[in-house]
């Protein structure tokens, strides 16, 4: 008896246990439905792209003339004022120039003072032959000779008076030269760049060696950003501005802009215009070359209803209608006659109207909102031409779920911050409860005592067309 005891104890011991792994194993293919609350707050639409800051006036400080470089007054970050010397050249081979062009003037000059002697012996000659040939004691012959030696001697002291000015003006571009040998600051500001050192040769033959580079005040700043032709015709001067640099990734500057060029950069197939956007720099901390990260405000919405783009990326398949035991849009009317007929027929009425429908009525609260079926059991919805994977009406829907149902609810948006999109229009209020996924516990994988569950979403892929965009093919 004892044994007959003790065997039936081991078999319901073994019974309870295989119970209690298979309730502990098994899988849980209940749907869960994420959802997501309709907000009210700001939304910004920003055009995003990435820029350079600049000085708003960078100049060049080169050199006219070639020589060594003898002396340098600046350096790095050196604060300079308009008219100071910042640099001098080895002015030597230039003042040799200058010594070598005065010697050639004297001789002009004195080439000029030969011919005017000359022209004056000239005329004097032609006075006498004037005189000797009324006298019929010369030839007419010599007379002429007489007149062509002076129209030669005017020549000579021509040419003398033009080699004159020639080798002056030479003497003045030689003495200019030498003064540019001195370099001197053009605008007030800082040495941001350095080029030459002392003993090192510039050579300005074809163009002009950069010996610095001055930046003029760097309290006022200005970025240069590169627009995408996409968002060129949203972009205009007076725009408010954030962007941050990598120097100060706690601190968000402002600006605003002041020009979008017309002039387009293709760079790999891909066109951008440059815009110009002014920043105050009150505190120095920025510094030309930084790439900032720019958000260009297009438009701004304040005190809004809006919803997440999750909400409106959601699309239901035949997948997720039969998961939830349901037929299209809705279940049967049971749980909606349990609530009362007059809330299943607003709710239906809501989303199959279009919108300023006198019947049209806010759908939903806190808890989800009211779902569409109807009281005779066919689906609401599904019956108005709304299919699984659409927009109702082809306009943009969101969706919500309440009691085993999903309700489409058509909307009208807005703009959108890329994480919630304005409505424009919507028979809900603020807090209700919109549908963003539906997954399902398919796979169990059991380790020793432990048991691992994998939740497998029962959505299509993500439309690429935007918020309420259609869905995939």
């Amino acid at each position: 008896m004892k044994r007959i005891l003790i065997g039936i104890a081991v078999i319901a011991l073994v019974g309870a246990a295989g119970v209690s792994a298979y309730y502990a194993t098994r899988p849980d293919n209940t749907p869960r439905v994420s959802t997501t609350a309709v907000t009210r707050g700001d939304v910004v639409e920003v055009v995003v792209s990435t820029g350079t800051v600049e000085s708003v006036t960078t100049v060049q400080v080169g050199s006219q003339v070639s020589g060594n470089v003898a002396w340098l007054g600046a350096d790095f970050n050196s604060v300079v004022h308009k008219g100071e010397v910042i640099a001098k050249l080895d002015p030597s081979l230039l003042e040799a120039q200058v010594r070598q062009s005065r010697a050639n003037v004297t001789r002009a000059q004195a080439d000029v003072e030969r011919s005017r002697v000359q022209l004056t012996d000239a005329r004097q000659k032609l006075d006498r032959a004037t005189l000797l040939a009324a006298r019929q004691i010369i030839a007419t012959s010599d007379l002429d000779a007489a007149k062509l030696a002076v129209e030669s001697a005017e020549a000579d002291m021509q040419a003398a008076r033009a080699q004159l000015v020639q080798a002056e003006a030479a003497l003045n571009q030689n003495e200019v030269n030498v003064t540019h040998t001195v370099i001197t600051a053009p605008i007030d500001g800082i040495v941001i760049e350095r080029s030459v050192d002392v003993g090192q040769t510039v050579a300005a033959s074809l163009q002009s060696p950069t010996l610095f580079q001055i930046a003029a005040d760097l309290t006022k700043m200005r970025l240069k950003a590169s627009i995408d032709e996409a968002d060129m015709g949203r972009v205009r001067p007076g725009q408010a501005v954030r962007f941050t640099v990598d120097a100060y990734p706690e601190e968000t500057f402002t600006g605003t802009v002041s020009q979008v060029r017309l002039q387009p950069t293709v760079t790999q197939n891909v066109t951008t215009y440059a815009s110009i956007i002014d920043v105050a720099n009150p505190e120095v901390k920025l510094k030309p070359g930084m790439t900032a990260n720019i958000r260009i405000e297009i438009a701004r919405r304040t005190g809004v209803l809006r919803v997440p783009n999750a909400a409106l990326r959601f699309r239901p398949t035949e997948e997720i209608f039969a998961a939830l035991k349901t037929t299209g849009s809705s279940r049967t009317g049971d749980a909606a006659r349990a609530r009362g007929t007059g809330a299943a027929s607003a709710t239906r009425e809501t989303a199959g109207l279009p919108f300023g429908s006198a019947q049209a009525k806010p759908l939903g609260s806190a808890q989800g909102g009211q779902a569409g079926g109807s009281a005779s059991g066919t689906p609401g919805p599904q019956t108005r031409g709304f299919t699984p994977g659409s927009n109702a009406g082809g306009g943009k829907a969101v969706w919500v779920y309440s009691e085993g149902s999903l309700t489409p609810v058509p909307v009208r948006l807005g703009i959108t911050d890329g994480t919630a999109t304005e409505l424009l229009e919507a028979p809900f209020e603020a807090g209700t409860l919109l549908v963003t996924d539906v997954s399902l516990t398919t796979t169990e994988t059991t380790t020793g005592t432990t048991t691992r569950r994998t939740t497998s979403p029962l959505l299509p892929s993500r439309p690429t067309g935007g918020p309420g965009g259609p869905p995939p093919m």
